[in-house]
């Protein structure tokens, strides 16, 4: 196939555009800087500058590739866009993110209609952020927690404007998890070695993990098999964060995290921590297994965390 990539530069990226190129696609990859074209190109694809905000930017770039398939991972999460990860003004810092998942994803979609490409495949997200009543583990037909009145709203509302855009087009929208693996968890793992990643109240709150190559290789998988509507792409193991942060601590050679009662975790980080860590919701698997056949090579972050430590 051939295999329009927006988003190829970025840390999921440049785990899939490799994965796509081994089992034999043709890949066009974008990226927002000239200097980065040669990475893309080390990694086996076509390289292409795109705007991903800008309609007329979108178009060429998917009319000059003429895709079977688009996989949309454009996110403004590296520290050139977003700076530092900063989770009490979590809205500030993922502002260009969420306007690549509302215009960005219009933008490719708009194009993928002009072009004749029925196979389209998004970024979304399911980590903590399942509906924050009912079991601490939800799957594909229950919905997200929109966290009003909290710094993530917006990073939700983009998100619920994504998943729509792209179920709604025909399209599927893989909800992945927390991602850890070379270049995703470098920013956790030093602030556990330097003792600021705290442990909020009791640590009961859930998350889901997924490693890179498990995130990417689950996007072949439903780039081949034409997947539509909403996939949680997460590991076998939802846990609570009494258990995930600690083992990290730990494989990163750092002590264990210092603990904070949600009065003050909310009064220096903000809401969405203590939700994070203290309310999170995890998300199951099994539809993404059964349904396009994915293996994990990674089932647990347990096993996962401790290459990070070794690395």
């Amino acid at each position: 196939m051939r295999i329009f990539v927006a988003g190829g530069t970025g840390v999921l990226g440049q785990r899939l555009v490799p994965q796509l190129v081994a089992r034999g696609h043709q890949v066009t990859a974008t990226t927002t800087s000239a200097g980065k074209l040669g990475v893309l190109e080390g990694l086996g694809a076509t390289g292409v500058v795109m705007d991903g905000l800008d309609a007329a930017s979108v178009r060429k770039a998917v009319a000059g590739a003429q895709p079977d398939a688009i996989v949309n991972q454009m996110t403004g999460l590296s520290h050139t866009h977003a700076g530092k990860p900063d989770m009490r003004h979590f809205d500030q810092f993922f502002s260009a993110t969420n306007r690549l998942r509302t215009a960005g994803t219009d933008h490719l979609l708009a194009a993928a209609e002009a072009t004749g490409v029925s196979t389209f495949v998004a970024q979304s997200f399911a980590s903590f952020n399942g509906l924050r009543t009912g079991g601490w583990v939800k799957t594909e037909a229950d919905p997200l927690d929109q966290m009003e009145g909290t710094a993530a709203h917006p990073v939700m509302a983009a998100i619920r404007h994504l998943e729509a855009a792209v179920v709604g087009a025909g399209g599927a929208a893989l909800r992945y998890g927390s991602f850890y693996g070379p270049g995703a968890s470098d920013d956790q793992v030093e602030l556990l070695r330097r003792r600021q990643f705290p442990l909020v109240g009791r640590g009961t709150g859930y998350s889901s993990w997924v490693h890179l190559d498990d995130a990417a290789s689950a996007t072949v998988l439903a780039v081949e098999q034409g997947a539509r509507g909403l996939y949680n792409i997460v590991d076998d193991e939802p846990a609570p964060a009494r258990e995930w942060l600690p083992y990290l601590a730990a494989c990163a050679g750092a002590k264990p995290p210092m603990r904070l009662p949600t009065w003050l975790a909310r009064l220096l980080a903000g809401d969405v921590p203590v939700i994070m860590m203290t309310e999170g919701r995890g998300f199951s698997n099994t539809k993404a297994k059964r349904e396009l056949g994915w293996v994990l090579r990674y089932p647990s972050w347990r096993q996962g965390f401790k290459e990070l430590g070794q690395g």
